[in-house]
């Protein structure tokens, strides 16, 4: 009988394109997962991630879920899995779940954590994970657009999708903008992110803090609902999913 089972995930995201499965290239995190799952189970194993990252975007703490029919423990699993995985893929932690634990459908809330580098030097060691910027820039002016962000509104505007039929609208409670050193972090908590939400959210700040456009007006930008009017996207090696919440 098959077991369903709870996936605590890392990666670095660097080299594939997203988490999403895709029927041209093996390079992506399901995929990955998936090949080295079904040789453990001698069967094919689908396994479902709480969300699709992007091609490029990084996760400390991804969760997913699998069926498997199996007798080894979830210890022997584990390190089955880093054993076949590439390096830059690791499975922190497995646990037994109830049957109809779904790790997209059960999750109440994400955050993730966007990292730019405002430092005088170059970030050798961190350059595939931050955005290097070329002047500080306000942070203030920032905290004030992102009071207004927060909420639920409908996203239209920050979302890449223009046949997204579902609602955009979503509820982001929290975006802490704060400077540790040479880096500036953008932490953002919400019900669910739409595609390029996060990246286009701090893009768009980003222009708030180097004086493009005003802090005010994101109230005009949330009622345009319009991508166009949004400001850039954020590169993807900036962003990294920190958690994901559950009852």
């Amino acid at each position: 009988m098959k077991q369903n089972y709870k996936l605590t995930i890392a990666y670095d995201g660097s080299r594939y394109y997203g988490w999403e499965r895709q029927p041209n290239t093996e390079m992506t995190i399901q995929g990955k997962l998936e090949n080295v799952l079904s040789r453990m189970a001698g069967a094919p194993v689908e396994i479902i991630g709480a969300g699709r990252t992007d091609s490029g975007v990084h996760a400390k703490a991804m969760i997913a879920n699998a069926f498997l029919d199996t007798d080894l423990s979830v210890e022997e699993i584990r390190d089955y899995m880093n054993r076949y995985l590439p390096d830059d893929i690791c499975v922190c932690e497995i646990r037994k779940a109830g049957e109809r634990f779904h790790s997209r459908y059960n999750a109440l809330g994400k955050t993730y954590c966007y990292t730019c580098y405002i430092g005088d030097t170059k970030p050798v060691f961190d350059r595939k994970y931050v955005y290097i910027l070329n002047e500080k820039p306000d942070i203030e002016a920032m905290k004030k657009a992102a009071e207004i962000l927060k909420g639920e509104h409908d996203f239209a505007s920050f979302c890449s999708n223009p046949r997204m039929k579902k609602s955009t609208v979503r509820r982001v409670d929290r975006i802490d903008i704060e400077q540790e050193g040479e880096y500036l972090l953008f932490t953002y908590h919400g019900t669910g992110f739409l595609q390029h939400m996060v990246r286009i959210l701090t893009g768009t700040l980003l222009e708030v803090g180097y004086g493009i456009r005003t802090p005010e007006s994101m109230t005009e930008l949330i009622e345009a609902r319009s991508r166009a009017l949004a400001g850039a996207t954020a590169p993807a090696q900036g962003l990294c999913m920190l958690k994901v919440d559950y009852h």
